[in-house]
């Protein structure tokens, strides 16, 4: 038996055409629909697979786009990277997928990034994503950072108007009568969750009768939970708490239930991202809802303009998004 894999030239022999034809039918190149149908049949007969390292060598092209990402737990990034998946597929991409864990290290996230035949990255890592962002771009890879922000405004971006949702769930519940407000924060890296609390903050305390505190959740459910047991305890427990993303608002919602609070009665409990589960009845969570598929959609632009060689103003692109009410803040 012969377990030699079909070649190009196979195909070419087979069809009746040359070499680069075959060449040109699977880099995107001209040829005759004629040929092209030739080509095509013969290559199903053989079931014939382009080589595509050999082809990125050719095209300088390697059609590979790669995404940083911190993890996978919160159920907000598997949305996200199958809705990427989707639209870097439609553009004639594929994705290659890097899960960082929040690396302090910056090198080895940039090796792996940098050491492969991408033609872009981007970034929906928390964690030092201005940084790998910068380093892409003096090495010359186009690169979009996703739900995060360059403070720097060098890195070209797409978010949430982090600010406007914060400061919308700020103002609902201070109209609501809550006057002792919690913040569960995340971690300084992450700007955009800075960016989220920092309004909120802003706006209870521009308040005058309203006061804030504040708990590091850590983006961790031993983090989350810690914190918003801290600010639900005691005599002078917040009323209302916000937690910068959904993730950690589900722990916060456990706490509250172990401190004999229900969530909507006795606690107002606001996430901010809209995660798919969110709407679950074990959670029925209030929240920000972020507009994820345009904001996809709009990266894997901006990314596939670089790519092509377009220069694009620097700085982030900030989306509406939307409050979403559910029975966590019911009462409010």
């Amino acid at each position: 038996m012969n377990n030699r894999r079909p070649t190009g030239t196979d195909v070419a022999r087979l069809a009746g055409v040359s070499k680069s034809a075959v060449s040109r039918v699977y880099a995107g190149g001209f040829v005759s629909e004629e040929a092209r149908e030739r080509i095509v049949e013969a290559a199903r007969i053989l079931k014939y697979r382009p080589n595509n390292t050999a082809r990125s060598l050719t095209t300088n092209r390697s059609h590979l786009i790669g995404l940083a990402i911190t993890g996978l737990d919160n159920q907000f990034y598997p949305l996200m990277v199958d809705l990427l998946h989707q639209a870097l597929r439609d553009a004639g991409y594929r994705m290659v997928l890097f899960v960082t864990h929040g690396e302090a290290d910056l090198d080895p996230v940039l090796d792996e990034l940098l050491g492969y035949r991408l033609d872009g990255v981007i970034l929906a890592s928390s964690s030092h994503a201005a940084r790998v962002g910068h380093e892409c771009l003096e090495a010359g890879v186009p690169v979009v950072m996703l739900n995060n922000v360059d403070p720097e405004d060098r890195v070209p971006g797409v978010c949430t108007d982090n600010v406007a949702g914060a400061e919308e769930i700020a103002r609902f519940l201070l109209d609501g009568g809550h006057r002792q407000l919690g913040v569960v924060s995340g971690l300084e890296e992450s700007l955009a969750a800075a960016e989220r609390a920092a309004a909120f903050t802003r706006i209870v305390e521009a308040h005058g009768e309203a006061t804030v505190r504040t708990e590091c959740g850590h983006f961790s459910e031993d983090g989350a939970y810690a914190a918003a047991s801290l600010l639900l305890s005691g005599p002078n427990r917040v009323t209302a708490l916000f937690c910068v993303t959904d993730f950690m608002a589900f722990f916060a919602l456990a706490a509250a239930r172990n401190l004999g609070l229900e969530p909507g009665r006795d606690v107002a409990i606001f996430g901010f991202d809209d995660d798919p589960i969110s709407s679950w009845r074990a959670f029925q969570l209030a929240t920000f809802r972020q507009p994820l598929e345009e904001m996809v959609a709009t990266a894997v632009d901006m990314l596939a303009a670089q790519i092509r060689g377009q220069a694009l103003p620097m700085g982030t692109r900030r989306l509406a998004g939307k409050i979403i009410l559910r029975l966590s803040a019911s009462f409010a």
